[in-house]
């Protein structure tokens, strides 16, 4: 049959990205217990359109995913990049993988568990050889206001806020990334908050996030600092940016 998206172009026009975006597709993640926890990804993936070409295959794009078997571990997204680029003689490459990740967390006092939803973020790009990887995760946190604590007579205002981490590692001699889990960001997170958050508190764990909200008073900038200062004590970590 007549390959029209071969044709050749005359306008001069290159294209820096074309491609598929807002599939939402069944993958599986890799957890920090070595297990793969079964999600729902938001996937966007292009390749660059030399000015000479009229457009790109999208079938493709999907082809190259099922062949992935869609379990993200280290080496997933490079190796789709990869295959991308020689399935559709392109230069460059890009892939971003937004979902859901669920993690048990058990109430400071009782331990009663219950899952708790944080979003994240897969982000990888290929321009000939060379390939980055970026990792976001966003983890919701309470916060106590000093200020309101200091002019009160009695209580503070406490609000719900995000932290949002970026981050990028270094890379390893086989060309892959050094491993950081989106469970260690979490824990970074909500440790340089004035409290975690729960879906499930009994009485007696509402006490205790209420004193530890209390005695941890932070301003958002306060929680930018923390988690800035972990993340730059990790030789692991080669560049990051921090949101809250």
């Amino acid at each position: 049959m007549k390959d029209t998206q071969s044709q050749r172009d005359h306008r001069n026009i290159p294209l820096q990205e074309a491609g598929v975006t807002s599939l939402s597709y069944p993958i599986s993640i890799l957890d920090r217990s070595s297990s793969l926890q079964r999600t729902v990804g938001d996937i966007t993936m292009s390749v660059s359109l030399p000015h000479d070409y009229r457009g790109t295959h999208m079938s493709r794009f999907i082809e190259v995913l099922e062949e992935s078997g869609c379990s993200f571990t280290g080496k997933t997204i490079q190796t789709i990049l990869k295959r991308l680029q020689n399935v559709l003689q392109a230069e460059s490459a890009a892939m971003t993988v937004r979902f859901p990740y669920f993690l048990t967390r058990s109430a400071p006092v009782t331990g009663a568990g219950a899952m708790m939803r944080y979003e994240c973020v897969f982000t990888g790009e290929a321009r000939g050889p060379r390939h980055e990887f970026l990792l976001t995760v966003t983890v919701p946190v309470a916060t106590l206001c000093p200020c309101s604590r200091e002019i009160s007579d009695n209580g503070a205002h406490n609000q719900r806020g995000y932290v949002t981490m970026d981050v990028r590692t270094k890379r390893l001699p086989d060309g892959t990334f050094e491993m950081v889990w989106i469970e260690e960001l979490i824990d970074i997170a909500e440790e340089s908050a004035s409290a975690p958050l729960y879906t499930l508190l009994k009485r007696t764990d509402e006490k205790h996030v209420t004193e530890t909200d209390w005695g941890n008073a932070v301003f958002a900038e306060d929680v930018v600092r923390k988690v800035a200062g972990r993340l730059m004590g990790d030789r692991r970590i080669t560049e990051f940016s921090v949101r809250a």
